[in-house]
């Protein structure tokens, strides 16, 4: 049985990892977040320590879970902000346990490479919650293209539109700063999915940069990908709007992959892997952080040969 500290533990995402820990027969020995609306720890772990600000909490690290008392924290958990990612996995390999932080692992190249000097100089190790490598169909496909030939490159379509109220742009996510803009916030797990399919980036295009979508081509090994990302519920499909606000598309060489099923437990399952041993670290998680770093910083250009059908739509270009 291993023990947990978790941060960030009010936010949308935290339950996954609550029940993570609790169905991988663990302990959550503490917890913090300046939102004190965390009554959901009741439902996995009630008995737990709970302080409203990170100072406390490195504190009682301090004072209770270090190297010789056998509460000391094993993992901290980290679902804070994308902005605090880094420093949060600072602070839990400097207090001696290993790190598991959600997607984005952090917001810039650089700081992986901050990260890892420090893994090695703290024998802890960093890991990063990239889901989507274990969902069984997306697995399965995987294995299938590990059979291809590849004697020329797949045309593949991403679109994924997800909308979001004005609570948005009023929050962190909001600012690109912070977030990283909606390629890393929303985008960063689905280019880890396509990177891993297809391989190395060659080349990108973005086409479109705006805060609520953006739009874009990329070149890599195996593939040519034209994609779509989208906050704006507009931007839904007419047999969509009105009854999910999410719409998630694949299309590999005009064929489907379909994918919209199997998230209910894959954190769960991302936590076994860790505690095995088998946790995606730093240098599997920096393909995708490079990308949506360049994308951040690349100006849009048009190029007609390359744009998605969406922003076609959306640049009202025929």
């Amino acid at each position: 049985m291993k023990n947990f500290g978790l941060l960030g533990v009010g936010g949308y995402i935290a339950p996954r990892h609550l029940k993570a820990i609790k169905d991988t027969g663990n302990l959550l020995m503490c917890s913090a977040d300046l939102n004190d609306s965390v009554g959901v720890i009741d439902q996995y772990f009630p008995h737990s320590e709970f302080f409203l600000n990170t100072e406390d909490f490195v504190e009682c690290l301090s004072r209770n879970f270090r190297e010789n008392n056998p509460e000391k924290l094993d993992y901290i958990s980290i679902c804070t902000p994308n902005y605090l990612h880094g420093s949060h996995i600072r602070l839990a390999l400097r207090n001696g346990a290993d790190a598991i932080c959600e997607k984005p692992m952090v917001l810039s190249p650089w700081e992986l490479d901050d990260l890892e000097r420090l893994e090695s100089e703290s024998g802890k190790k960093i890991y990063t919650i990239l889901q989507l490598r274990h969902h069984d169909r997306l697995v399965g496909f995987k294995n299938f293209l590990n059979g291809e030939s590849f004697k020329k490159k797949k045309n593949v379509q991403l679109t994924y539109i997800t909308g979001r109220g004005k609570w948005y742009n009023q929050s962190w996510k909001g600012d690109i700063e912070k977030s990283g803009g909606i390629a890393t916030n929303i985008g960063i797990h689905l280019f880890d999915l396509l990177i891993w399919y297809f391989g190395n980036i060659q080349n990108i295009e973005v086409h479109i940069a705006g805060k609520d979508k953006m739009a874009g081509f990329i070149e890599l090994e195996k593939a040519y990908v034209r994609w779509f990302l989208s906050i704006d519920f507009n931007d839904l499909p007419d047999d969509v709007k009105g009854k999910k606000n999410t719409f998630r598309d694949i299309k590999i060489d005009d064929v489907e992959l379909e994918f919209s099923e199997g998230f209910t437990d894959l954190h769960t399952v991302v936590y076994k892997n860790i505690l095995e041993g088998r946790g995606i670290g730093i240098e599997e998680a920096r393909p995708s952080v490079e990308l949506v770093n360049k994308i951040k910083q690349s100006p849009a250009v048009i190029n007609i040969e390359t744009l998605h059908p969406m922003a076609k739509k959306n640049l009202n270009i025929k």
